[in-house]
C-alpha cells in the first residue's frame, strides 16, 4: 500500500495523535528499530499494575517474612499464568476491535450479562477497596496523618489524574508507566539496602519447594489472587482502538509487538514482586517471622535496615495504591459500558467505590484484614472473565485466523483450571473452613 499523508507528514497535534502518527508510519515500514516499539507501549503496562497493587504487598511480605526465599518460585509461576492470560485478552481486543465485556453482551443470553455485569462491578468495587486502602495507609504511615485523611487525600489524588483521560490514551500512559518505574526504582533502591544472598535467591526462584501445609496454603493464596479479573477485560479494551490497522499483515505486526510488550510489562511486575519477597526474606525471616501487615512491617523496617528503607517501603505503596486504584476505576468504566452499555460520570465512579473503603474504617475493621478479604471477593468473580476468555478466542467465527493454536489452547485451559481450583482453596482457608490433609 503507497504511503499516506498521514504516514509521512511530520507529527502534529496531541500527544496522542502524534503517537498514533508515528504507529502508522512504523505500520507502513517508514520507521523501524528498538525505538518504533514505544508508540506500541501502554496498554501492558497500564494492566501490570494490578500485579503489584497493595494487596502483593500484603502476601509479599508474609511469604518473606515466614519463609525467606522459599516461596519465590511461587511468584515465578504466578506471573507466567498472568502473561499468559493478558496476552489473550490484548489478542481478543486487536483482533476484533471489542473488548471482552462487549463480547459477553454479544454472545450470552441477557440474564447472563446481567449476572456477569453485577458480579464484575462487585469485583471491581473489591479490587478499588484493596488499591484504595493500601494507598491510604501508605499515606497516613508517611505522614502521620489518621487514615481517614489519608483515604481522602488518596481519592483526591486518583481522580486528579484520571482527568488526563480526556487527553486521549498517551498521557494517562505515561503517568501510569512512570509510576510503575517509581515502584521499580523503589525496591531497586530496597535490594542495594538489604542484605541479599543472591545464589539462594536464583536456587528458590527455579526449584519449588513447600515447607509445611501453611506455606502451601500461602502459596495457594499467592497464585489464586494473581490473575485480576479487572485487568483481563481491562487489557481487551485498551487494545481494541488504540491502533488503527488497514489489513491482515499490519494486524498481526500489532500483536508481535503486543505479545513483546506483555512480557516485557509482566516480567518487570513479577521481579518488583520477588524484590517484595526478597526483601521481607532479609528483613524479617531470621528474627520477626510473624510480621504479615503493612503497618507491622513499616514498624518492624526502621530499626533492622533504617529509616531510609522504611520511607522507600511506603512511597512505593503510596504509589502503587494511587496507580492500581486508577486503573480500577478505569476498569470499573469499562466494565460498564462493555456490559450495559451505559457510563457514569467518572466522579460518581470514584465516589461509589471509595465507599466500601470509608465503611469498612468507619467500623473499625482492620485494613489489611479488609484486603485480605477483597482478594477473596475477585476469587469469586475470577473464573467468569478466564472462561470467557478462552471461548472467544478459540471460536473461527470471532478470531478468523488469529483463533487459539492447540497448544495455547491447552496451556490456557490448564492455567485456567489451576487458578480456578486455588481459588477455591483460598476461599476455604479465608473462612476458616477445615481442608482435608492441612
Amino acid at each position: 500500500m503507497p504511503p499516506t499523508i498521514s504516514d509521512t507528514v511530520p507529527d502534529k497535534g496531541s500527544i496522542t495523535e502524534r503517537n498514533v502518527a508515528a504507529a502508522r508510519r512504523v505500520l507502513a515500514g517508514h520507521r523501524t528499530g528498538a525505538a518504533a516499539y514505544l508508540t506500541f507501549a501502554g496498554p501492558a503496562v497500564i494492566a501490570s499494575i494490578a500485579y503489584i497493587d497493595p494487596g502483593n504487598f500484603a502476601t509479599n511480605i508474609q511469604a518473606g517474612a515466614k519463609y525467606g526465599y522459599g516461596l519465590l518460585w511461587v511468584v515465578l509461576l504466578a506471573n507466567l499464568i498472568a502473561m499468559l492470560f493478558q496476552a489473550l485478552s490484548a489478542k481478543l481486543g486487536i483482533v476484533t476491535g471489542r473488548n471482552l465485556a462487549e463480547l459477553c453482551r454479544e454472545h450470552f443470553p441477557d440474564p447472563v450479562v446481567w449476572a456477569m455485569w453485577a458480579v464484575s462491578e462487585v469485583a471491581a468495587m473489591a479490587t478499588d477497596l484493596a488499591e484504595f486502602l493500601g494507598g491510604a495507609i501508605g499515606l497516613s504511615l508517611l505522614f502521620h496523618m489518621p487514615l481517614l485523611a489519608g483515604m481522602v487525600v488518596t481519592g483526591a489524588a486518583t481522580y486528579f489524574i484520571l482527568m488526563f483521560e480526556g487527553f486521549g490514551f498517551r498521557p494517562l500512559e505515561l503517568i501510569i508507566g512512570s509510576m510503575v518505574g517509581l515502584i521499580g526504582f523503589c525496591y531497586l533502591v530496597e535490594m542495594f539496602i538489604a542484605p541479599v544472598d543472591w545464589a539462594s535467591v536464583v536456587m528458590h526462584t527455579v526449584v519449588p519447594q513447600i515447607a509445611d501445609n501453611e506455606a502451601l496454603l500461602l502459596a495457594v493464596g499467592m497464585i489464586g489472587a494473581t490473575v485480576m479479573p479487572h485487568a483481563i477485560y481491562l487489557h481487551s479494551g485498551l487494545t481494541q482502538t488504540r491502533t488503527p490497522v488497514r489489513d491482515m499483515n499490519e494486524r498481526r505486526k500489532v500483536l508481535r509487538f503486543s505479545n513483546l510488550e506483555v512480557i516485557v510489562a509482566l516480567a518487570f511486575a513479577g521481579l518488583v514482586n520477588m524484590a517484595m519477597v526478597i526483601m521481607a526474606s532479609s528483613a524479617f525471616h531470621a528474627g520477626h517471622r510473624d510480621v504479615a501487615e503493612i503497618e507491622t512491617a513499616y514498624y518492624s523496617l526502621a530499626p533492622l535496615l533504617g529509616a531510609g528503607a522504611a520511607s522507600v517501603f511506603l512511597l512505593s505503596l503510596i504509589v502503587s495504591g494511587l496507580s492500581s486504584s486508577t486503573v480500577g476505576t478505569m476498569a470499573g468504566q469499562m466494565i460498564m459500558q462493555g456490559f450495559v452499555s451505559f457510563q457514569i460520570p467518572v466522579w460518581i465512579r470514584r465516589l461509589v467505590t471509595m465507599l466500601p473503603a470509608f465503611v469498612v474504617v468507619a467500623l473499625g475493621a482492620n485494613p489489611t484484614r479488609a484486603l485480605v478479604i477483597s482478594q477473596v471477593v475477585l476469587s469469586f468473580a475470577l473464573p467468569l472473565p478466564m472462561i470467557s476468555l478462552l471461548m472467544f478466542t478459540r471460536r473461527t467465527d470471532i478470531m478468523g485466523q488469529f483463533v487459539n493454536s492447540r497448544l495455547l489452547q491447552t496451556a490456557a485451559l490448564l492455567g485456567t483450571a489451576l487458578v480456578v481450583v486455588l481459588n477455591i482453596f483460598l476461599i476455604l482457608q479465608t473462612l476458616e473452613v477445615p481442608i482435608p490433609g492441612m
